[in-house]
């Protein structure tokens, strides 16, 4: 099994700051892509951030200068630093995991329970 624990969501104004942090936990071998989906109401789940193991990082356009996404590899932890948030940034935000296991099968794409980010006008 794989878990992932996150945590940092919560109500602010427009213009102000959230910081989101996912950790990994389990039968983990190695953790390739690690980042952030968000799904507002009616809308799809869409990307919002991703880091690669190899350091390469991927952002949707709408947030790109305002969300920084960073990882620590030996905590199997990745944190989201949003910055000058908007009302429509107002989703609840999943982590996801592509991880190697230590355990059949091998490859897994673990997904945590979301986290409610609101921004407020």
């Amino acid at each position: 099994q794989v878990q992932l624990a996150e945590s940092g969501g919560g109500l602010v104004q427009a213009g102000g700051s959230l910081r989101l942090s996912c950790t990994a936990s389990g039968t983990i071998l190695s953790i390739n892509d690690m980042g952030w989906y968000r799904q507002a109401p009616g809308n799809e789940r869409e990307l919002v951030a991703m880091g690669s193991s190899n350091g390469y990082t991927t952002y949707a356009d709408s947030v790109k200068g305002r969300f920084t996404i960073s990882r620590e590899t030996a905590k199997n932890t990745a944190y989201l630093q949003m910055n000058s948030l908007k009302p429509e940034d107002t989703a609840v935000y999943y982590c996801y995991a592509a991880v190697t296991r230590t355990i059949l099968p091998r490859d897994y794409d673990a997904w945590g329970q979301g986290t409610q980010v609101t921004v407020s006008s």
